[in-house]
C-alpha cells in the first residue's frame, strides 16, 4: 500500500472546517451576550439544553483521540472484545438516565463535588474536586492532546509538541468567551463529522482488503478480516487469550467495567454537567438515551480502523499507530474529511475537559471560599483556570505519556484506582441515609489503598524481586486482571464505608436523600429506546460471543 499525505485540497477541508466552527462558536455566543457574564449561563447554558445537542455534546465529550487512536490500537492487538467498553457505555447511560438524574436534578446541585457537599459536607467536596481536577488535567486532557498529536504528526510531519500545542490552543480557543452552550452546540457538527468521517475510513481501510473501491468490496473486506483473524471478533475472551489481563472474559459484562462505567458516566462532571444543564429532567434523559444509540456506533468507528490495520499494516511498532496510519491510506479529499474529522473529535473532547475544569475549579474551590464574588468575576476566575490547565496539560503531556503503547488501557488502569471508591460514595449517599462523612473518607482511602497493594501483587508476580513484603504479596494475592480488581476493590470499599458509617455518628453527614420523594418514572419514550438498546447489545453479544 500507499501511503497519502495531505494534499491542498485536504488542507483546505481543514482550513474550512476550522474557520466553520470557530464562527459558530462566535455567533452562538454573541446572540446572548449577558450568558457570557453569569455562572449559570457560562458554565451550565442557561439550562436551555435540547436533548439532541445533550446526546451529542456527551458523545463528543467523550470520543476524542484518547478513544478514536487508543481503542484502534486496542483493536490491533485484541480486536473487538475491547468495544465492551462502548457497548457497556450504552447500558450504562440508561441506568444514569433512569436512577441518578432524577436524584442530582432534584437535589438542585450544579456538579459533583456540589453534590457531595449537599451529602457529606464541605470536607468531601473539596477532596474529590481536588482529585477531580488533577485526573482531568494530569490523564484526560493530556492524553486527548498527546494523542491527538501524535495522529496529526504522523499525517502532516509537523513536530509533535507543534501539534499538541495548536490543538490545545484551537480547543481553548473557540469556547472560552461562550462556555458550556459553545461547547455543546458545536459538538453538534463535531459529532456529525466524526461520525462521517470514522464510516468513511472503515468504508475505504474494508474496501482495500476487499481488493476495490466499491460498497460489495467493503463487506467482502470484512469478510476477509474476520476469516484470517478470526480471534479478533470474539467479545469474551478466553483465559489462554494474552490479552485476558486487559478484558477478562465474562467480567466485562458481570464485573469490573460496570464500576469503571457508572463513575464514568454517573458521576463525571463533564459528562452529567450537560444532562444538568438540560431543559428538564426529561430532557436530559433523552439526551441520554439518544447518546447511548450514538455508543451502539462507535465500535465501528474507532475499533475497527485498528483491525483493519492487521491486514494493510501488519508490521506496525506500535498499536496506537493504527488508526493515523490507515488515514494515511486515504485517497485525496476523503483524507482530508477525516482529518477534519479527528480534530474535530480532539478539540470537543479538550473544550469539554477545559470547561469541567473551570467548574470545578471555580464552583467548588474558589466560589466556596469567597461567596462574596461577583458572577462576572467567578466567570474571569473560570477563564483563567481554563488557560493554566492547558498550559499545565501541553507541559506534562509528552512526559507522562510518551512512553506508553496503549495509552488508551493505561488512561483505564489509573481512574480504575479510584472509580470504586467514588462509586461507593455516590450510590451510598444515595439509597442509604446512615452513610456519614468519615464513612466516605474511609471508602476513598480503602479504596485506593486495596488498589495500590492490588497492583503491587500483579507487578512483583510479573517483576519478581527478594524481600518479605514482596513474598507475602506473591504468596496471599493472586496476579488479578485489571477489570477484575476493581470488581475486588469495589466491595471492600463498600465494605469499609459502611462499617465505619455504623460507628460513627450520623448527625456529623450533611442532608441525606429521601428516595420516597423523588419521582423515577420515565416517559414512554425513553423506555422503548431502553428496550431498544437492551436488543441490540443482546444481538452483538449473542453474534460475537
Amino acid at each position: 500500500m500507499t501511503a497519502n499525505t495531505l494534499s491542498a485540497v485536504d488542507v483546505s477541508i481543514t482550513i474550512i472546517y476550522a474557520i466553520a466552527i470557530f464562527a459558530l462558536a462566535q455567533y452562538v455566543s454573541r446572540r446572548r451576550p449577558e450568558l457570557q457574564t453569569s455562572t449559570k449561563g457560562y458554565f451550565f447554558a442557561d439550562n436551555q439544553l435540547p436533548w439532541w445537542a445533550i446526546g451529542a455534546s456527551l458523545i463528543a465529550a467523550n470520543i476524542s483521540a484518547e478513544q478514536i487512536i487508543g481503542m484502534s490500537g486496542s483493536g490491533f492487538r485484541i480486536g473487538l472484545a475491547v468495544a465492551s467498553y462502548e457497548w457497556m457505555s450504552a447500558a450504562t447511560l440508561l441506568l444514569v438516565g433512569k436512577f441518578a438524574l432524577p436524584v442530582f436534578f432534584s437535589s438542585g446541585i450544579l456538579t459533583m463535588p456540589g453534590f457531595l457537599a449537599q451529602r457529606y459536607g464541605p470536607s468531601v467536596r473539596y477532596l474529590m474536586a481536588i482529585f477531580w481536577l488533577a485526573q482531568y488535567i494530569l490523564i484526560n486532557l493530556t492524553a486527548i492532546l498527546w494523542l491527538g498529536g501524535t495522529a496529526i504528526t504522523t499525517v502532516t510531519g509537523m513536530d509533535p509538541m507543534l501539534a499538541l500545542i495548536l490543538l490545545g490552543a484551537f480547543a481553548l480557543s473557540y469556547q472560552l468567551s461562550g462556555g458550556l452552550k459553545v461547547v455543546a452546540l458545536t459538538d453538534i457538527v463535531q459529532v456529525t463529522l466524526l461520525t462521517l468521517g470514522g464510516l468513511i475510513i472503515v468504508a475505504v481501510t474494508l474496501a482495500k482488503i476487499g481488493g476495490h473501491n466499491s460498497l460489495p468490496a467493503v463487506f467482502e473486506g470484512a469478510a476477509v478480516l474476520m476469516r484470517q483473524f478470526p480471534e479478533h471478533f470474539k467479545m469474551i475472551l478466553p483465559k489462554t487469550s494474552p490479552y485476558y489481563k486487559d478484558l477478562p472474559g465474562i467480567a466485562v459484562l458481570i464485573g469490573g467495567m460496570w464500576i469503571m462505567n457508572v463513575s464514568y458516566w454517573g458521576f463525571n462532571q463533564y459528562i452529567i454537567q450537560r444532562a444538568l444543564a438540560a431543559k428538564s429532567l426529561p430532557e436530559a434523559q433523552k439526551g441520554m438515551a439518544f447518546a447511548a444509540y450514538l455508543k451502539l456506533l462507535m465500535p465501528l468507528i474507532v475499533v475497527v480502523p485498528g483491525m483493519a490495520a492487521l491486514v494493510l499494516a501488519p508490521n506496525l511498532e506500535r498499536s496506537d499507530q493504527a488508526y493515523p496510519t490507515m488515514m494515511t491510506l486515504l485517497p485525496t479529499g476523503c483524507l482530508g474529511l477525516v482529518f477534519a474529522a479527528l480534530v474535530a473529535a480532539i478539540v470537543a473532547s479538550s473544550a469539554s475537559k477545559i470547561n469541567a475544569i473551570a467548574t470545578i475549579f471555580t464552583m467548588d474551590i474558589v466560589k466556596p471560599v469567597n461567596p462574596a464574588l461577583s458572577d462576572k468575576s467567578l466567570v474571569m476566575t473560570g477563564r483563567i483556570s481554563s488557560v493554566a490547565a492547558l498550559f499545565i496539560a501541553i507541559v506534562v503531556a509528552k512526559p507522562l505519556l510518551g512512553n506508553f503503547d496503549q495509552v488508551f488501557q493505561f488512561g483505564q488502569s489509573l481512574t480504575g484506582f479510584f472509580a470504586p471508591g467514588v462509586v461507593v460514595i455516590f450510590v451510598l449517599g444515595m439509597v442509604w441515609k446512615p452513610c456519614t462523612t468519615p464513612g466516605a473518607f474511609a471508602a476513598i482511602a480503602a479504596g485506593f489503598l486495596a488498589s495500590c497493594v492490588f497492583y503491587l501483587a500483579a507487578y512483583f508476580h510479573n517483576h519478581p524481586a527478594q524481600g518479605p513484603l514482596t513474598g507475602w504479596l506473591i504468596t496471599h494475592l493472586p496476579d488479578m486482571p485489571f477489570l477484575n480488581r476493581v470488581g475486588w476493590v469495589f466491595w471492600i470499599s463498600l465494605l469499609t464505608c459502611i462499617a465505619v458509617s455504623l460507628l460513627t455518628d450520623e448527625s456529623r453527614s450533611g442532608a441525606v436523600i429521601d428516595l420516597a420523594k423523588i419521582d423515577f418514572k420515565t416517559s414512554w419514550g425513553f423506555n422503548i429506546a431502553a428496550i431498544g438498546v437492551v436488543a441490540i447489545l443482546t444481538a452483538l453479544y449473542a453474534i460475537f460471543w
